[in-house]
């Protein structure tokens, strides 16, 4: 269904998107702009910026950037008309009944028919397991200890050994080869069709909404990989799913419990804590980070308790850190995972290792600590040095100063000595950023393995006066008699410039609705830095006058030689020839 721009301005005018985002980031506000942590791509510094005088959002990280409806777009990966109705929901509007257009009920019918394929598939290993074919799985699944009430709520499964069974079954439901491919169930090959997944206790991951979109499944005998999962497909993304959050989100807690694997989230479900999830075979990300943050404020990690387990936490405490979420460690030992914990100790014994929860800055010190030999002097004064450097990482100085009377207390270092070694690092104290950018060939730079244009002078100076005038819109008026929307001639500054000049004539100046006129997400983020270009500071009236005719000029000049090089007619000749003298008359005051 087509929707007028007015229904979408309302739609994105009623959605701040302060509001919006910060209900997915940590913001915190520095003078007019929020920044917080990327949710796009990994970071440790904030590089994501919200404006809300724009109505935007940039990160200097990554690139991406847009209005209110590309966030949720990207984040949720939805289609623009999903984001719409998405919005419109939250800001209680009524939308007129959709219309598809051809390819979108093209991609609408494809996702359906793979929900639907899902389902039949989970169906059918959950049969399969109760069978006779199945019989090794349940007695190997009954041997973990699971009741048939939780093999039945988690819709645990089998595989058969055959390799087509499952492939012959969903084609028996009418559903095309070309569909199939799409499912990431299947192999194709010259040879044939085979089944993903053989002889393999299934476990059916579903989203938020009880829809399964994928499976992990676990072999059966000394076959490899161990545990394998679907592939990413159109319904299944591993970075934003936690395999038991369907479950979990309903738990009515204000924590979660988050593991390493399936048979963890299984086994604290049925001994009582439904809050517990886990990810989907890869490094915890900050998407999944934040679908906690919707539910929950706090985590509790209960990794393996090896060395594997515990890198794992050091690596996501950070991560769930910076999203906003209060982190505490479970101590496991003696016992490798909660698992076997449970069926060692018990509930009640577990709950008590929850109540007892190590902060995660401390977790971390303690790791830290047992990685050096601090019976050496030289160790002990690294030690206290790291320690010190962890320190600086809290941004806010009462937390800091809390900090620093535990660790002092708790690890017998001066407290006077660790406060000097703080003062003296601050001085020099950059917090490091992870690099997002690597040289490529001359003329390019690579983010995020697309090339990006070398940004010569001339595409510089129209993104400059495209944000300057954003910023500033009282120039408008000043520069109104020498440059137009004409003299931006290359994509998309012509296309961004219509829009933008149209708006300052009416002196209804709205950048975030520009953003609506560009269809494709690498449009939209290239408009949206054109909106987020630094600006010089600190200049002074006179040099930021000459910045401004300089920027002016090299535009205006451009444009005129653009125009020259295609001009036919010989009065339009004239005319250039006039503009090009004019252009040594330039002069612009604020």
């Amino acid at each position: 269904m087509f929707y007028s721009d007015d229904l979408i301005e309302e739609i994105r005018s009623r959605n701040d998107i302060v509001d919006v985002i910060s209900s997915y980031v940590k913001l915190t506000k520095k003078g007019n702009t929020y920044f917080g942590l990327c949710p796009f791509h990994n970071e440790k510094s904030p590089s994501f910026s919200v404006t809300p005088s724009k109505q935007m959002y940039y990160c200097f990280g990554c690139g991406q950037g847009g209005n209110v409806f590309t966030f949720v777009m990207k984040y949720e990966n939805m289609t623009f008309t999903d984001a719409v109705k998405f919005l419109a929901d939250k800001a209680g509007i009524s939308l007129p009944e959709q219309e598809y257009s051809p390819e979108e009920k093209k991609k609408a019918d494809l996702k359906s028919q793979l929900l639907d394929i899902h389902k039949e598939a989970a169906m059918y290993f959950y049969r399969l397991l109760k069978s006779e074919k199945g019989q090794r799985a349940y007695e190997y699944l009954k041997g973990r200890g699971l009741s048939d009430e939780t093999i039945k709520n988690f819709g645990l499964g089998y595989s058969s050994n055959y390799s087509d069974d499952l492939y012959k079954y969903i084609k028996s439901k009418g559903y095309s080869d070309e569909v199939l491919k799409e499912s990431g169930l299947f192999t194709f090959s010259e040879k044939g069709v085979y089944d993903k997944f053989n002889n393999r206790v299934m476990f059916p991951i579903m989203d938020i909404n009880n829809r399964v979109i994928g499976f992990g499944g676990r072999v059966m005998g000394d076959g490899k990989p161990k545990y394998l999962n679907s592939p990413e497909t159109v319904l299944f993304d591993k970075s934003c799913n936690l395999y038991g959050m369907n479950i979990a989100r309903g738990s009515r807690k204000d924590s979660f419990l988050m593991c390493e694997g399936y048979m963890d989230v299984i086994a604290l479900h049925q001994a009582g804590f439904n809050n517990a999830v886990a990810s989907l075979g890869t490094a915890h990300t900050p998407r999944q980070a934040n679908l906690i943050k919707r539910y929950a404020k706090d985590v509790y990690l209960t990794f393996d308790s090896d060395n594997a387990g515990v890198m794992a936490a050091l690596r996501a405490i950070p991560m769930l850190k910076a999203s906003g979420l209060n982190v505490k460690v479970i101590d496991m030992r003696p016992h490798k995972d909660p698992d076997e914990f449970i069926k060692a100790l018990g509930s009640e014994e577990y709950q008590k290792r929850i109540d007892n929860a190590r902060n995660s800055f401390l977790y971390q010190i303690d790791k830290l600590r047992d990685s050096i030999d601090m019976s050496m002097p030289e160790n002990k004064a690294k030690f206290y040095n790291d320690v010190a450097k962890k320190l600086l990482e809290f941004e806010d100085e009462l937390e800091r100063n809390v900090y620093i009377d535990a660790v002092s207390e708790e690890y017998m270092i001066p407290k006077d000595s660790l406060v000097k070694s703080i003062s003296r690092m601050a001085l020099t104290y950059e917090p490091q950023k992870n690099k997002y950018e690597t040289a490529s060939n001359e003329g390019e730079k690579k983010v995020e393995g697309k090339k990006i244009p070398k940004d010569d002078g001339v595409r510089a100076a129209q993104k400059t006066l495209i944000t300057w005038l954003i910023d500033e819109p009282a120039i408008y008026k000043k520069i109104s008699g020498i440059i137009s929307e004409k003299d931006f001639v290359e994509r998309p500054f012509n296309e961004v410039a219509v829009m933008l000049f149209e708006q300052l004539r009416s002196g209804n100046l709205n950048p975030a609705s520009i953003i609506n006129r560009f269809e494709s997400e690498e449009e939209q983020s290239e408009v949206a830095s054109l909106f987020n270009k630094g600006l010089l500071e600190g200049l002074s009236v006179s040099e930021k006058e000459k910045t401004l005719n300089d920027t002016v000029i090299m535009v205006k000049k451009n444009s005129i030689d653009y125009r020259n090089s295609t001009v036919t007619d010989i009065m339009e000749l004239q005319n250039l020839v006039k503009e090009q003298n004019e252009l040594l008359r330039i002069r612009i005051s604020l």
